[in-house]
């Protein structure tokens, strides 16, 4: 499937629906970046569905413990619960885990939302491009490192947990170029300061959605059909958000008049992630590794359904199992553990 400019446009005045209600009663739900934006107005629509717990997973504590006020006045949730988590830096992220680890509870819901929108190289203190560590790296090694606890969950709770992670539609306009998808370190390189060039980065953000959605993809044909875990990609679609907060010049003239034209609100928005996360209540399977956008299960892009695609999304994927398994060795007992070596 292509995307057209005309096809996003049509999509941008779709009927909305409304948001999947559902009783999460004794559940937990955790939710990444959840102290603005999408993140925020997803969890308050989960706050509403009685949570046994609800975890705003956020960098700043500052910021997390206002938006944790701010859903207690909206929602009347006075038990959310703030845990910080800097995406930017593997020991948070390790730190993170281990405390979840150590809490012994139960783990129903991840919503993978936390995500930067640079123009420019910034490196993180492991070395990274930062828009790719937070947006793809730190966000699949939180999947890795959590999914023990969500499988454990499953069989004491007799449920089906899930892994939300948040893409984009963008994913359809970036395809690899030939030298770098023969590359024999693709993480690698794409994370360099030599690589990421301005005009490199003025795709970044796109290609970390791709890369989101090729690891839900690659994690979950290496579940098990009978593993109790759901594992999809969402679509926001386009809408009011803070991501885009560090444009300037004429980009940021465009992004303001396509917002006054085609921007959902950032409410409407999250309704997708509560849909990715709690629909299809009596058919779950239906959302195994799926691609979702505008409340329903779509085809990706021509690229990844490509045979070249497939190869690259098996190269990042064991690529990105050295890199994240030195960062924490979590990462390969999970691997080992719970999936296929091959897919």
């Amino acid at each position: 499937m292509q995307l057209s400019f005309w096809d996003f446009v049509k999509n941008q005045f779709a009927t909305p629906e409304p948001v999947v209600k559902v009783d999460l009663t004794g559940k937990t739900v955790v939710v990444l970046g959840a102290n603005t934006g999408l993140g925020f107005e997803a969890t308050k629509h989960f706050a509403t569905m009685n949570p046994g717990r609800l975890i705003l997973a956020c960098r700043s504590q500052s910021k997390g413990q206002a938006a944790v006020e701010k859903l207690k006045a909206a929602t009347g949730y006075a038990t959310a619960e703030l845990w910080i988590i800097d995406l930017a830096d593997f020991a948070s992220v390790k730190q993170f885990a281990d405390k979840l680890e150590q809490d012994g509870g139960r783990l129903d819901i991840l919503v993978e939302n936390a995500a930067v929108g640079l123009f420019t190289y910034e490196g993180t203190k492991d070395g990274w491009d930062a828009s790719l560590q937070v947006n793809c790296l730190s966000t699949s090694l939180v999947a890795l490192l959590l999914l023990p606890i969500m499988v454990k969950t499953a069989k004491e709770h007799s449920t089906l947990p899930r892994i939300v992670v948040v893409s984009s539609e963008v994913h359809y306009w970036y395809t690899f170029e030939k030298g770098l998808s023969e590359d024999p370190e693709i993480l690698k390189t794409l994370g360099s300061a030599e690589y990421c060039t301005p005009k490199k980065m003025e795709e970044r953000y796109i290609l970390t959605k791709l890369l989101n959605v090729l690891f839900v993809r690659a994690l979950n044909a290496r579940l098990a059909p009978t593993t109790p875990l759901i594992v999809d990609a969402v679509n926001p679609g386009y809408c009011y958000s803070e991501l885009r907060r560090g444009l300037s010049g004429i980009r940021a003239v465009v992004d303001y008049l396509m917002e006054l034209v085609l921007a959902f609100s950032t409410e409407r928005g999250s309704r997708q992630l509560v849909w990715a996360a709690l629909a299809h209540q009596d058919h779950p399977e239906k959302l195994r590794g799926a691609y979702i956008s505008a409340s329903k299960v779509e085809e990706v892009s021509d690229f990844v359904l490509s045979r070249e695609g497939g190869k690259v999304q098996d190269r990042i994927w064991d690529e990105m199992l050295d890199i994240l398994g030195k960062v924490d060795p979590r990462v390969t007992a999970t691997v080992n553990q719970y999936l296929s070596p091959t897919a």
